[in-house]
């Protein structure tokens, strides 16, 4: 039974991946929003932030730009998602021998695979624009980990819109709050530089936690209790999403 989920994923992976292989524009587009960000930042607003430590710019901002580069792809996965449901391939996929969970696995391993690009397009730019990481290869490890979290994470919810949406422009919507919400935390500036109540909101919300956790490991630094943090909202998100996508997903088998 196993195998044949696997198998079944795989094929269904495979048809998604040719997808976007013949419409490579996804992942640029996905890659050119934080790459403009990073030029604005770094080139014209940076010089007048004060992060308070010793790292360049470039440095102090990439994890938040990374966590928007993901929210950003995301929206894609519930768009296909939709297309697949509104274009009745679904139905067409419950008359053939194929296990029905391979559908959605198929969804989410190709957002996690794209992403993955974009990511990396994301990064080498930054390293042509100064940014430098002391991490060892185990940090590297890490960081690569908590992105692969953070995408499946988001993924899941993107398939809560995508299965639940009844236009193409409310399938992809819903990652706009996704992408505004690393804006407020430490992304950027630190947190004490904000007013009393952001400041607060900011603190005690899941993307600090993580741009703190990937900041700590690329400058080689312990991650203290962060990470746990981190851990604890990425789990926790992942494992409610999924829950619920697979429950609509069901309803909608009926």
């Amino acid at each position: 039974m196993t195998t044949h989920v696997l198998a079944d994923t795989g094929v269904l992976t495979g048809r998604s991946l040719k997808h976007i292989l013949r419409s490579p524009d996804t992942i640029i587009t996905t890659a050119i929003t934080p790459i403009a960000l990073m030029l604005l930042f770094v080139y014209v607003l940076g010089g007048a932030i004060t992060t308070g430590t010793d790292q360049s710019y470039i440095d102090y901002m990439l994890p938040g730009i990374l966590l928007i580069t993901i929210a950003s792809g995301i929206s894609y996965t519930a768009y296909r998602l939709f297309l697949d449901m509104r274009g009745g391939i679904f139905e067409r996929f419950q008359s053939m021998p194929i296990a029905r969970s391979s559908v959605l696995w198929a969804h989410v391993l190709t957002s996690l695979v794209s992403n993955i690009v974009s990511v990396a397009i994301v990064i080498g730019v930054a390293l042509i624009m100064g940014f430098r990481t002391g991490a060892s290869f185990g940090a590297w490890l890490g960081v690569a980990g908590i992105l692969v979290l953070f995408t499946l994470a988001l993924t899941w919810l993107a398939v809560i819109a995508g299965l639940s949406a009844k236009t193409v422009d409310g399938a992809s919507a819903f990652s706009y709050p996704l992408i505004f919400l690393p804006f407020i935390s430490s992304a950027f500036v630190p947190t004490s530089s904000m007013p009393g109540p952001v400041a607060w909101f900011a603190e005690n919300q899941p993307v600090t936690s993580i741009v703190n956790t990937i900041r700590a490991l690329f400058a080689g630094r312990s991650v203290g209790a962060d990470i746990w943090i981190a851990l604890a909202w990425l789990l926790g998100v992942l494992i409610v999403a999924y829950a619920i996508a697979v429950s609509i997903y069901r309803k909608k088998l009926r």
